[in-house]
């Protein structure tokens, strides 16, 4: 008989979003399902059906449901609920373990099917949605989100969040048993060794002056408020500094026309945009809203200085002044002083931006999913995480 560490799961996973949408969640899925195949575990991926889609994909490990439009953000799409399917799907195979990635009504209906059924879900926390409400006018739906999140991940048998800070922070919330999993960063896609002297030429940077990057979805939980401001302050002191934004969303025009100098890239493949990094000198990320930010550690592996506030990655992966710079959260004033500190000093970024490479090559995907791989088991073997446990996992029919 196996080992039951290395027995080969049954596993079906449930989300909202998955490559080739361009975000942090659909790319971290799209590494785990990747490593647990590798590792011969039989995985079958439930998501919205996109335009032209046959309803029945031939691939038997997919399946898709009805979707429509996210309002805030277009181009996504959430999944509707798909209880009664899901429910007929794993009565006729019965899968071992159920991994909700997503929090809306397809993840919702998974998990009652999968409660109907007395299958264990694992769940996974990737977005601060409720600390989203304020950048849209609607503020007093935080409150309400906040509550909707608790609700359905104390209903999970386990909730994995990428920082032992946010894992933490959810046990103590409410959220029932929390554990950690992480992130790996490809340090062969992410390399200085990308720098490209023509893409510079394109920007007009010159060598005696840095070239700024920020790299994300242009919206405004993203804080770019905060990058027009250093970088105004870099601009001023550095008249021939570059600055080069990549990424979409609904602040692009807004952002053209406030930064006619800046060099916009769009949306990028991991391909190219691993060559926009390596070219660049300093990596502005102010963002307060991530739970990990994956943009941050391959920032790193692409030999760049970055500066970030003191949470989620950031805080996990730079030490201050040694691998990066980091100003506490909110701290505005103190964000663009290191900002400014380091556009003025190339060989400090160059230093930093050194030691932020060796930093992300002992952080490899594939130990990530051996660590998903272990959760797994624990679930099912009964050994959880930390933090209260789920005492009501009814549903109301």
């Amino acid at each position: 008989m196996q080992d039951d560490a290395i027995r080969p799961l049954a596993i079906e996973l449930i989300t909202e979003t998955w490559p080739p949408e361009v975000n942090g969640v659909a790319m971290t899925l799209g590494r785990l399902a990747e490593g647990l195949v590798a590792r011969g575990h039989r995985l079958r991926l439930v998501r919205p059906r996109r335009p032209g889609e046959p309803e029945r994909p031939a691939d038997a490990r997919l399946r898709s449901v009805r979707g429509g439009a996210l309002p805030l953000y277009r181009g996504l799409q959430f999944g509707y609920p798909a209880a009664r399917r899901l429910r007929a799907d794993w009565t006729a195979a019965r899968p071992d373990l159920v991994h909700v990635a997503t929090e809306g009504p397809l993840g919702w209906s998974a998990l009652r099917a999968a409660h109907a059924l007395g299958l264990p879900v694992v769940s996974s926390f990737h977005t601060h949605f409720h600390s989203y409400t304020r950048h849209y006018g609607l503020a007093l739906l935080a409150a309400p989100i906040r509550a909707w999140l608790r609700h359905f991940h104390r209903r999970c048998a386990l909730t994995l969040a990428p920082t032992a800070a946010l894992a933490a922070e959810l046990a103590e919330a409410g959220f029932g048993r929390t554990g950690v999993l992480g992130r790996g960063i490809d340090t062969a896609r992410f390399d200085p060794a990308h720098r490209d002297p023509r893409l510079r030429a394109a920007w007009g940077a010159v060598d005696d002056a840095p070239v700024v990057l920020g790299v994300g979805r242009l919206a405004p939980e993203k804080n770019w408020a905060l990058v027009l401001q250093a970088w105004a302050a870099i601009r001023s002191a550095q008249p021939r500094a570059r600055l080069v934004l990549a990424g979409e969303g609904p602040m692009r025009a807004r952002l053209r026309a406030a930064l006619p100098e800046a060099s916009f890239c769009g949306e990028l493949p991991p391909e190219q945009l691993a060559a926009i990094y390596a070219s660049a000198d300093l990596f502005l990320f102010p963002s307060l809203t991530e739970t990990w930010g994956n943009v941050t550690a391959e920032a790193m592996a692409s030999g760049l200085a970055v500066v970030a506030y003191r949470r989620a990655g950031a805080a996990e992966l730079i030490r201050d002044g040694v691998s990066g710079a980091l100003a506490e959260p909110g701290d505005a004033a103190g964000f663009i002083g290191a900002a400014l500190a380091l556009a003025a000093d190339r060989e400090r970024c160059r230093r930093l931006g050194a030691a932020a490479r060796q930093v992300t090559l002992g952080r490899d995907w594939d130990a990530v999913v051996l660590g998903l791989e272990r959760s797994y088991h624990d679930v099912l073997n009964g050994r959880h995480g930390h933090g209260q446990r789920a005492l009501d996992v009814r549903f109301d029919a």
